[in-house]
């Protein structure tokens, strides 16, 4: 069973960073594309960064401010999160993609005020 639990979310002020985990259970980080997705109130749930074999990838909005690493071992991953901005608050969901299949954690909120 894949269990996707994601950790560090909260407040913080506009200009500020945070650091978000996704601790993976059932299978291996290292074998598929994991990454974050975030869902802001009233709006879509939208790609962020995913990391895979060809490397990270970013939504622009956070291209230079976010980095996405994934740990082999700890099977992990994490998100750093810096020069936060009123419009990165959301809920942020880890993924696990297999076969086709989305995996999804529960999701932390970022609070990001200004």
């Amino acid at each position: 069973q894949v269990q996707l639990v994601e950790s560090g979310g909260g407040l913080v002020q506009a200009g500020g960073s945070l650091r978000l985990s996704c601790a993976v259970s059932g299978r291996a980080v290292s074998d598929y594309t994991i990454g974050w997705f975030r869902q802001a109130p009233g709006k879509e749930r939208e790609f962020v960064a995913t990391s895979s074999w060809n490397g990270p990838k970013y939504v622009d909005s956070v291209k230079g401010r976010f980095t996405i690493f994934r740990n082999n071992v700890q099977n992990t991953v994490t998100l750093q999160m810096s020069s936060l901005k009123p419009e990165d608050t959301a809920v942020y969901y880890c993924n696990l993609k297999i076969l086709g299949n989305d995996y999804w954690g529960k999701g932390t909120l970022v609070t990001v005020s200004s």
